[in-house]
């Protein structure tokens, strides 16, 4: 029998080895390629849609809290957004922002705000498009995507098999890596559990929901998702109040140091670099915007226009960046733990300290418990994208078996190997999804574009409804969308249906 300490040892030398790898891989160039692609894709429908994400922040608001019961069947717009949230809202707001400010200065937010607010337009788009090109399953559930679109809206299935086989490398192995990673770090630094062993934990409590299917993530997350991002935004105005006086010098911070100056090290232009890959890479994984993964998430609600679906996404980019990683950056800057040459390895405990050194030790547990919710339903989220990617490559329905079985085995291999590994696979696998992904959104602008020209001319004639989205003979449309969903006389019954609840609820 293999005791586990001989085990980990070997397997320590093999992660290493890896960590070397993955690092050559993701190489300068590719980083900020992919960078410059999403900073393009962001002000290009920035400037398309006259710069929707501010114009309509109070309409995706309104959106998200009147979606709750949109679907009687299906799966609604509320939880299609919380499962978008649960994948978006993890470790990439606690550990990513502290590993962010540890390599890149406290700038690197500055330029995880620029992502997410160019990115909210970019977020919308690709929604968008993924109610557009959605299909029905057998259940009467839909499913859809950057797979879905690329195939049917560009006429290519070996792009859009090559997008899934990405995102099911990226959120059913390397993202659920980060997440256990994650876990793992804090329940090792403030309870001293062996990281093997919160695997095992991990896996035995994640075995029963992912088994569980699509629809059952889509209720826990319905519930969960929000609950720990408004505790979480609770604690850190706490701090905040605490420390208020202090906002001003924060703020400044962050924006000095994103162009490069009061860096300890490297120089203005060293500085900047560092500030800005670090801040762009570490908002990517966090606010997901043009990674082509939320879509999938969006694609499976039932609702009246695609716009609707954009819209709320969207919103999911301005929570988990501009509120949620802001209030950590914040708790970070306060607490002055930071300091310039930390190791990554500070990960979420920097995080969980800086908390502490503003509310007392008393507050280590409960941070320690929302890391963890954090993390296992983000894991719980990125099962259901590497689902739905499976359905596209093997048919809706796919057995389903395999995939539960090696999510759950990279949960426990996440636990155990070296932060630097998983943080460096997950930058590659994003970093291929997005490149597919944003090259579709340029080529299928037309589409989104004109269900927004839709949206906003019946908004026009009756600004009190949300309006019904049928594509035959449309004025403002692309004819030709492949899929049947939004067609005419598939419409009529889910109108006539709609509106029956919209009186019995009234």
């Amino acid at each position: 029998m293999i005791h586990p300490t001989g085990f980990l040892e070997s397997f320590e030398k093999v992660d290493g080895a890896l960590a070397d790898f993955f690092s050559a891989v993701y190489s300068n160039p590719l980083e900020m390629n992919v960078i410059y692609l999403l900073l393009a894709v962001g002000i290009f429908y920035t400037y398309k849609t006259k710069a929707l994400q501010f114009r309509m922040l109070p309409t995706m608001f309104r959106a998200v809290f009147g979606s709750r019961r949109d679907a009687e069947d299906g799966i609604s717009s509320f939880q299609a957004f919380t499962i978008g949230l649960a994948s978006r809202v993890g470790t990439g707001n606690i550990a990513g922002v502290a590993i962010a400010i540890v390599l890149g200065g406290p700038g690197a937010i500055f330029w995880m705000w620029v992502i997410a607010l160019l990115g909210m337009a970019t977020a919308f788009m690709e929604s968008v498009l993924a109610q557009l090109f959605k299909l029905e399953g057998p259940d009467g559930s839909f499913r859809g995507g950057p797979a879905y679109y690329i195939r049917d809206g560009l006429g290519s299935k070996g792009f859009g098999a090559l997008f899934a086989i990405f995102l099911i490398f990226a959120f059913g192995l390397a993202f659920n890596m980060v997440q256990a990673n994650t876990i793992a770090d804090v329940a090792s630094a403030h309870f001293n559990l062996e990281p093997w062993i919160v695997g095992l934990a991990l896996v035995i409590i994640s075995a029963p929901i992912i088994f569980g299917g699509l629809r059952t993530v889509a209720r826990i997350a319905e519930y969960v998702a929000p609950a720990m991002a408004v505790f979480y935004i609770l604690i850190a105005l706490a701090v905040i109040g605490l420390n208020i006086t202090e906002v001003p010098a924060v703020i400044w911070d962050i924006i000095r140091s994103a162009f490069g100056f009061d860096q300890a090290a490297g120089g203005a232009v060293g500085g900047f670099i560092a500030a800005m890959t670090n801040g762009a890479k570490r908002g990517l994984f966090s606010n997901e915007a043009g990674m082509g993964s939320v879509p999938n998430a969006a694609a499976t609600a039932t609702i009246r226009h695609p716009v609707q679906q954009g819209l709320i996404q969207s919103l999911g980019v301005f929570v988990d960046t501009i509120l949620i990683c802001t209030a950590t950056a914040c708790m970070i800057l306060f607490s002055g733990l930071y300091k310039p040459g930390m190791s990554t390895n500070d990960g979420a405990a920097l995080t969980v300290e800086s908390v502490s050194a503003s509310l007392g030790s008393w507050v280590q547990v409960p941070m320690t418990i929302m890391i963890f919710i954090f993390a296992y339903s983000s894991i719980l989220g990125n099962y259901t994208y590497a689902e739905i990617n499976l359905n596209y490559l093997r048919g809706m329905n796919a057995n389903q078996t395999v995939l539960k079985v090696l999510i759950l085995i990279a949960v426990g291999l996440g636990s155990i190997m070296s932060i630097r590994s998983v943080w460096n696979l997950a930058d590659i696998a994003s970093a291929l999804m997005a490149i597919l992904n944003i090259f579709a959104l340029f080529l299928l602008s037309k589409y989104c574009l004109g269900a927004l020209r839709d949206w906003n001319a019946q908004r026009a004639k009756n600004p009190d409804e949300i309006p019904f989205f049928v594509v035959t003979d449309n004025e403002f449309f692309p004819q030709g969308l492949p899929s049947n969903v939004w067609e005419a006389d598939t419409r009529e019954a889910s109108i006539a249906l709609a509106r029956k609840n919209d009186k019995m609820r009234g």
